[in-house]
């Protein structure tokens, strides 16, 4: 039986059967392979590192989509920068917002997922609300005219293309194209393992907005306990929106979450001592 080593750090992997190969191959960008898992489902790689799976997608596309969204309340205008699989674009648009542009650099992704993660999308990149652009997302932040009400960076790790949407540059030009009251919200990895990463993100994106913090979530797939999202904003009301008004927000969408919950939104902000200590530069 085949099996996919996906070796994270020097002293650390994990390993997942391969039950059925869908695709692989190199992309004009990256390795890119699909193959299906009996206890995960589908399982999507890109240059060796596990991206996304049917199993636990949800929680993770759910948490980088609705606690930026639910916070602002209003948002008719939404970026997302990857995302090429297609599932936080089905998030977004679930909520009534005006457009959302996905700007993702390799259109493979984007195809090879429409023909065997059909799920993730889920028809979203057909809606009318959707505008698909195929580019490099710095290079896109640091071109547009057009501002957002909310910008979703579902980069890979800060390895080949994902590299430069962690850079100072990328920062500093997403937050140019938010709109006043606008929120960032960025994937950061695993903190157990990559604590480094996450400080050298605080460290670049607090000249920029006057509340700049993480929130957390449990993924499944992504080996070493919680992963962090950035997030990053001018208005400090949005990250204390209160429960009740979260709640309001939640009924009238009328969404329905398999992880999200007004409660898991407001304690994903509650970050671990250790995260703590390292932001402050204690430890």
């Amino acid at each position: 039986m085949k099996h996919f080593k996906e070796t994270l750090y020097d002293a650390v992997c994990q390993e997942f059967r391969i039950d059925k190969l869908y695709f692989e191959n190199r992309t004009k960008h990256q390795h890119l392979m699909i193959f299906h898992n009996a206890r995960l489902g589908r399982v999507m790689t890109l240059d060796g590192i596990v991206q996304t799976t049917e199993a636990d997608e949800f929680i993770y596309h759910e948490m980088l989509a609705h606690v930026p969204l639910f916070s602002h309340g209003r948002a008719q205008r939404v970026l997302i920068i990857g995302g090429g699989d297609g599932a936080m674009l089905r998030e977004v648009l679930r909520h009534p917002v005006e457009q959302v542009t996905l700007v993702e650099i390799d259109k493979a992704v984007i195809d090879i997922a429409k023909k065997h993660l059909p799920d993730h999308s889920a028809g979203a990149f057909e809606d009318a609300r959707t505008n698909l652009t195929i580019a490099d997302g710095l290079e896109y932040v640091s071109d547009t005219d057009e501002k957002f009400d909310v910008i979703i960076c579902d980069s890979t790790d800060p390895i080949g293309p994902g590299e430069v949407l962690f850079s100072e540059e990328f920062y500093t030009q997403a937050k140019r194209c938010l709109a006043p009251g606008g929120i960032l919200v960025t994937q950061n990895g695993v903190p157990f393992f990559q604590l480094d990463e996450l400080k050298v993100t605080a460290r670049r994106m607090a000249p920029h907005f006057v509340d700049a913090t993480f929130y957390c979530a449990p993924v499944p797939t992504y080996y070493g306990g919680f992963m962090a999202f950035s997030w990053g904003t001018d208005d400090t009301r949005l990250r204390q929106t209160d429960m009740a008004t979260l709640h309001g927000r939640y009924d009238e969408a009328g969404i329905k979450t398999r992880y999200y919950n007004p409660e898991i939104h407001r304690a994903s902000f509650a970050l671990p001592q250790y995260i703590l200590d390292a932001l402050s530069g204690t430890s």
